[in-house]
């Protein structure tokens, strides 16, 4: 099983994704773009694990918990690693302090499982595309600079959800497993 944690992305965020694609697509025909109705935003990629495991990661991600929701403003178009060497196409997040905790935190319960920890620094997005030819997108990378300041909603959440990817020729196919709701009830 290829397993990660995520959030759901709202659907009147998707619908301004859907929109942004469809605009930038003709300027990256080359690149891969995300469908809409997958996209989600990603807190941690545990990988291939056996199904016998599945009961423990489980287990592990319930325990996880925060004192309030993780508030997210989607906004602007940019690129892993720069402009120069364009490889991602995403949507920035700016989030409140408690989504890179609550990350940390994912990462921090998995780890006694045997399911290492990121190398990189939590930098949360929503990936568009992704380019096979960076050598040919001028025209996305000045597409894009307009769209550098723009909003595309909000979202507040309150639970984070196990899925597992299923990789089709017609792109990944994600189902999920379990859903868990991290905010601590006041008593």
């Amino acid at each position: 099983m290829r397993l990660f944690v995520a959030f759901e992305l709202r659907e009147d965020v998707r619908e301004e994704m859907r929109g942004l694609i469809a605009t930038l697509k003709p300027k990256g025909a080359d690149a891969r773009w995300v469908r809409p109705e997958g996209m989600h935003i990603t807190l941690k990629f545990i990988g291939h694990q056996e199904p016998a495991k599945l009961e423990a990661i489980q287990g592990a991600l319930a325990s996880v918990h925060c004192a309030g929701p993780v508030e997210m403003c989607f906004s602007g178009v940019g690129f892993f690693p720069d402009g120069r060497r364009p490889r991602v196409v995403w949507c920035g997040i700016e989030a409140s302090p408690n989504l890179a905790q609550l990350a940390a935190d994912i990462e921090s319960v998995l780890e006694p499982l045997g399911i290492d920890s990121e190398s990189r620094r939590f930098s949360p997005h929503l990936t568009l595309a992704r380019l096979n030819a960076p050598s040919r997108t001028e025209g996305l990378v000045r597409s894009a600079d307009e769209w550098r300041s723009r909003e595309f909603g909000s979202a507040a959440e309150r639970e984070f959800h196990l899925f597992e990817s299923t990789t089709k020729p017609t792109g990944a196919v994600y189902k999920k497993l379990a859903s868990f709701v991290f905010i601590k009830e006041s008593r």
